[in-house]
This record gives C-alpha cells, sequence and structure tokens, in this order.
C-alpha cells in the first residue's frame, strides 16, 4: 500500500514537472538558459579539453626537445671517447705493448712506458671529463696515467675485460663499474664514473691484442642534465638500456626506481604517469640510438597541468559571467513576455466567470498585443450576440405565445369538420360525410400535434385520407393500392413525405392521360433502408424533363433557392429530397424511373428508425 501511494506521489510530481504543465516563465526561462547558457558550458568544456590537450602536447614536445639536446650531448661524449681509443690504438708504442713485448712497469727509465703515459695523460689533460685511461694487454699487462690495479691479479678476467672482447673491437658503454679490480689515484667511487670499453682486434687475423678502458666523469653527464629544468621541481634522469640509473639528482622527490618503472621504461611508449611514493608522476623519455641510455624527464603530474588550471580558471570565470547575464537576462525576458500573456490570461478567466467588462489595454505592436485586440473584439462581439440571442429569446417567447393563441384555430376546426361530419350522417349525405371525415383526419395527421416524425401506419393513413378525398372527385378515373408490410409499421418517418409525390402522380399523370388510371404505393425494407416505392400509369415525363429534373436531385437546395413565386412541377421533389438530405444524409432520398409500358415510379429510401430520434423529440400539445 505504501509502494503505490509513493508511486502515485512520483507520477503526480512528474505530471507536475513535465514541460507542458510548467507555466510559461518557467518554460521560457528553461528555453533561454538552454539556448544561451548550455552552448556556452559545452563551449567552455571544450576550450578546457582543447587546452589540456594542446598544454599537454606542448610540455610533451618542449620536453621532448630538451631530451635530445640533453642526448645529443651525450652522445657527443661517447663519440670523443670512441675517437680516443682509436687514436690510443693508432700508436705505435702502444702497438707495441699490446703486441706483447714486456714492460718493467716500475722502470722510470723506461722510455716507452713513460711515452704512453705521457700520451695518455694528454688525452686527460684535454678532455678533463677523462677520469682515467688503462690499456690492458692479453697477458695482463697494463699501462695506466690515474688508474691501477687493487690486487696483484690478473685484469684480463675481470667482466669488463670479457665484455669488450665479446664485442670484438665495437665500443661498449658498461655504466657505473661494480667490483672491478681498479682504483684511482684521485679515488672516484664507481657510482662517480662511467667507463666505457672497446677491444684492440689485429686487423688481419681478428686477435683480440688487448683492452683500452676510459672512465668518464659523472660530473659531466650531471652537467648536460643539471642544465635542464621541467617546471618548477621536475628534472632529468639518465638510465642504461636495462632501467638502472646512471644519473639522477641527489635532492629529488624519487630517491630510487621502482621495478615497476623499469619495466615501463622498457615499453616502446615515450609518454605515461605512474604512482609513485604516493605522489602522480609524469614520465617522458627517449633513448639514444648511440648509447642506448635513455634520458627521462620527470615531474609532477600537478605541475603539468598548472597552465591548464590557470585556463580553466579563466574559463570558470567566463562561465560564471555568462551564467550571471544569462539568467538575468532570461528571466527578464520571459518575464517581458509572460507578463502580458498572463495579464490576458486573467482577463479571459474573468470573462469565463461572467464579466464581459474586461479589456485588455495595451500599446504593443507584436503578436501578444494582437492577441490582445483579438480578444477586445472578441468580448465585444460576444456582447452582441448575448443581446441578440436576448432578442431572440424575446421574439420566441412572444412566438410560443401566439403559437399557442394559434392552437385554438385547428380545433375550432377539427369540431367543426366533426359537427359537418355527424350532420350529413344523420341528413344521410354518406359521400359529404365520408370526404369530411377524410378531410379531418388529413388535417389531424398533418398537424400531428407538432412532431415532424410519425409512424409509418400514420403516414400510411394520411395518404389513405387524401385519396379518398381525390377519389371522391375524379370517381373511377382513379384507382390506387397501398401494399406496406406490417413488420415495419411502427418505425419513423418524416411526415408528409408521401403525399407530394401522390400529388405529382394524379395531376401530373393520371389527370393527362385518357382514361382511368393507378397509382401503386409500397413500403417495405431492404437491409437497414426502408424505401417507398409509388408507381403510375399516366403521361409520364420526357426524356428531356426527365433528366432536368433528376439533375435538380443533385443539388435540391440550391433549386429550390431559385424556384420563383409559383413553384414549379417539381418543387415537391426538390423539397422532399432536400428534407431527406438534411436529415439523413445524401446516401438517402429520390430517385426517378420510367416505366417501360407507361407511367413513373419514384423510389424514396431513408434509414429504418425504430425509435424517434432525440432530435426530432418537441414538446406536444396535449389537448390536440
Amino acid at each position: 500500500m505504501r509502494n503505490k501511494w509513493i508511486r502515485r506521489s512520483l507520477q503526480k510530481d512528474w505530471r507536475y514537472w513535465h514541460p507542458e504543465n510548467l507555466p510559461l516563465r518557467h518554460q521560457l526561462i528553461v528555453l533561454f538558459l538552454m539556448v544561451g547558457i548550455l552552448p556556452a558550458i559545452l563551449l567552455g568544456i571544450m576550450v578546457n579539453w582543447t587546452s589540456n590537450q594542446i598544454i599537454e602536447r606542448q610540455v610533451t614536445a618542449n620536453t621532448m626537445q630538451l631530451i635530445s639536446k640533453v642526448n645529443q650531448t651525450l652522445d657527443t661524449y661517447m663519440e670523443n671517447m670512441q675517437s680516443i681509443t682509436y687514436l690510443i690504438s693508432f700508436d705505435r708504442n702502444v702497438d707495441q705493448f699490446l703486441a706483447g713485448q714486456s714492460l718493467n712497469k716500475n722502470d722510470a727509465s723506461d722510455t716507452s712506458t713513460y711515452q704512453i703515459r705521457q700520451f695518455l695523460q694528454g688525452f686527460t689533460t684535454v678532455y678533463s671529463e677523462i677520469a682515467g685511461i688503462l690499456i690492458v694487454n692479453t697477458k695482463g699487462d697494463y699501462i695506466s696515467n690515474e688508474l691501477y690495479a687493487r690486487y696483484n691479479q690478473s685484469l684480463t678476467k675481470e667482466d669488463w675485460y670479457q665484455q669488450a672482447i665479446k664485442q670484438k673491437g665495437i665500443f661498449t658503454i658498461i655504466g657505473h663499474p661494480s667490483g672491478r679490480n681498479i682504483t684511482s689515484h684521485a679515488n672516484y667511487g664507481e657510482d662517480e664514473v662511467v667507463t666505457v670499453v672497446r677491444s684492440i682486434n689485429d686487423p688481419t687475423t681478428g686477435e683480440v691484442k688487448g683492452v683500452i678502458l676510459i672512465d668518464l666523469k659523472l660530473r659531466v653527464i650531471a652537467q648536460a642534465a643539471k642544465d635542464v629544468t621541467l617546471g618548477k621541481t621536475g628534472y632529468l634522469m639518465v638510465t642504461d638500456p636495462t632501467g638502472h640509473v646512471i644519473y639522477a639528482p641527489s635532492d629529488t622527490f624519487m630517491q630510487s626506481i621502482p621495478a615497476k618503472l623499469t619495466a615501463s621504461l622498457r615499453q616502446s611508449e615515450n609518454v605515461f604517469t605512474e604512482e609513485i611514493q604516493g605522489q602522480q608522476l609524469q614520465f617522458i623519455y627517449r633513448t639514444s640510438s648511440y648509447t642506448g641510455w635513455k634520458t627521462v624527464g620527470v615531474f609532477q603530474f600537478s605541475e603539468s597541468v598548472a597552465e591548464a588550471r590557470t585556463i580553466r580558471f579563466y574559463i570558470v570565470i567566463f562561465l560564471f559571467c555568462v551564467c550571471f547575464t544569462g539568467l538575468t537576462a532570461s528571466y527578464g525576458l520571459a518575464n517581458s513576455i509572460s507578463r502580458p500573456i498572463y495579464r490576458l490570461s486573467s482577463l479571459m478567466q474573468k470573462a469565463e466567470s461572467g464579466d464581459m467588462t474586461s479589456r485588455y489595454i495595451s500599446n504593443r505592436r507584436d503578436e501578444v498585443g494582437m492577441l490582445g485586440r483579438s480578444f477586445n473584439r472578441m468580448m465585444n462581439e460576444i456582447r452582441n450576440l448575448i443581446s441578440l440571442n436576448q432578442q431572440k429569446e424575446q421574439q420566441k417567447r412572444e412566438a410560443e405565445l401566439r403559437s399557442l393563441q394559434a392552437h385554438i384555430r385547428p380545433h375550432f376546426l377539427y369540431n367543426t369538420l366533426d359537427t359537418i361530419h355527424w350532420m350529413a350522417q344523420k341528413k344521410g349525405a354518406d359521400d359529404v360525410s365520408s370526404m369530411v371525415d377524410a378531410l379531418s383526419k388529413l388535417f389531424r395527421i398533418g398537424l400531428s400535434r407538432g412532431s415532424d416524425m410519425i409512424t409509418l401506419a400514420e403516414e400510411e393513413q394520411h395518404i389513405v385520407s387524401y385519396l379518398q378525398i381525390q377519389k371522391t372527385r375524379y370517381r373511377d378515373r382513379l384507382q390506387y393500392d397501398i401494399q406496406i408490410d406490417d413488420a415495419i409499421r411502427n418505425v419513423y418517418v418524416m411526415k408528409l413525405l408521401l403525399q407530394p409525390i401522390v400529388e405529382n402522380a394524379i395531376y401530373h399523370g393520371i389527370k393527362a392521360r385518357r382514361g382511368p388510371g393507378n397509382i401503386y404505393i409500397a413500403a417495405q425494407q431492404q437491409d437497414d433502408k426502408l424505401v417507398y416505392t409509388i408507381s403510375d400509369d399516366g403521361a409520364g415525363f420526357s426524356e428531356e424533363r426527365l433528366i432536368q429534373i433528376q439533375h435538380q436531385l443533385a443539388e435540391p437546395l440550391d433549386w429550390i433557392g431559385q424556384q420563383g413565386p409559383e413553384p414549379t412541377g417539381s418543387y415537391g421533389l426538390l423539397n422532399i429530397q432536400a428534407r431527406i438530405h438534411l436529415a439523413y444524409g445524401t446516401s438517402y432520398g429520390v430517385s426517378i424511373h420510367p416505366r417501360p409500358e407507361g407511367g413513373t415510379t419514384i423510389k424514396v429510401t431513408q434509414p429504418l428508425l425504430w425509435n424517434m430520434p432525440s432530435a426530432w423529440h418537441h414538446k406536444r400539445d396535449p389537448n390536440e
């Protein structure tokens, strides 16, 4: 029960809030807001989204350009290191050393060893980024200007030496050295240098002659990356191809690279976002085609959208101004349109309550003003119609009074005819008595107590009375036969429907022929229709006259209006046709057919009415 009540309440609320049920002012406000403010909001959303996309693309493009510059710098350093390895391998003394000629490393008077060291010292002097250069031959002997072995173990067993041999003379970047048996006089830590190696192979046999190792100072890489700033707190970092850090600033918001980020750096996507240590960070990187290193731009996601927030702020201010202006303008405009309409509606409500003095007063020239002036004209017309209706009602009451007074005359006529009837019977004048009796019945049925509808039996009695009077006049020249089915005697028909047709048959048919004439009258049911058939063997119609009458019967009202002061022979037929069309429609009516043996047959159709239609009920005089 409660759910049913809730459902009805919701349906009622929905009907109330349906647009068609809202006041016109609210509908106009909603319309103006949808037309004015909604597009502005959509435009703001599109501008915000577009600006975010543009800023994001610009940030990515600028960061990529900066990363490309850093990669070019690092590539230049590495290309210089590669060139140095080639220059070292081309030196004659170095070539002798690599060929296996034993040198006394502790003998300061050894000229070749001294020359090689001076040669290497020249590179470190010219290239300050070099922390040390080491040359190792296949016997494990080495020469260096800054580097030396920690322990008395052969350097040919070191991992970096084995990696260089595997590359077969290709310049190889090791990265940060780890656990090697080498140190320097400057005591650089393993995380302070980057090691590169290249094996020296015999150009003829391809055999390995030795390996050149160069330690590059990390500060060189740091300088190239530090010069680039990304926003307020963003920075650049360099990793090797596996994702291990080569360089990262010490004072960063991300001190270590998680394994998840390492996996992301191995993907082909150059821009991605990760949540690390509770911070939403954005990463943009590019891989060097020469070194294989990845230079990664790292900055907080909030900084990347800072410019977008500024634009969004101005968009919100713009939308606020548009909405405020739109609401004010919509409210004012809606009121200016709905107020006169509401006023006009109030005047109409007063008119509904009966106040016909209400008038719309305004100088507006728009549609509302036109509607108001039309309302004033309508009220004037209504007042005129009411006045006219009152006059007609007064006239109607006067006519009813006159009709009531005139009812005395039919009563007097009936009583007089009855007196003549009884006097004729008393004197033995049966023919006079019969004729007076028929005339009395003819008048009574013709008046039919004020009703326009009578039964078929009453219509039959009316025709019989009329024919009796005519037969008294024409005697043996007129014979008639009436056949009506007893089952349909109680159906309702329009009175005086057959008498004009019978009259035409007598005066234009029987009377115009020589000798006696016959009239046959029948009424029968055909489906849902009542069909009268009136046939005579009189003179009939000529072909031209028949065509003329049939043409007139198609539009009876038009031809009745054209009749002159003296009715023609077709007036009665046209009158019957017009009455049937007005009462039942054009699918019913009168049709004329010539008889092959001479004379005319007229058929009249109407609906089969077992009850009197309510529209035909009239107040009858009980005294008639």
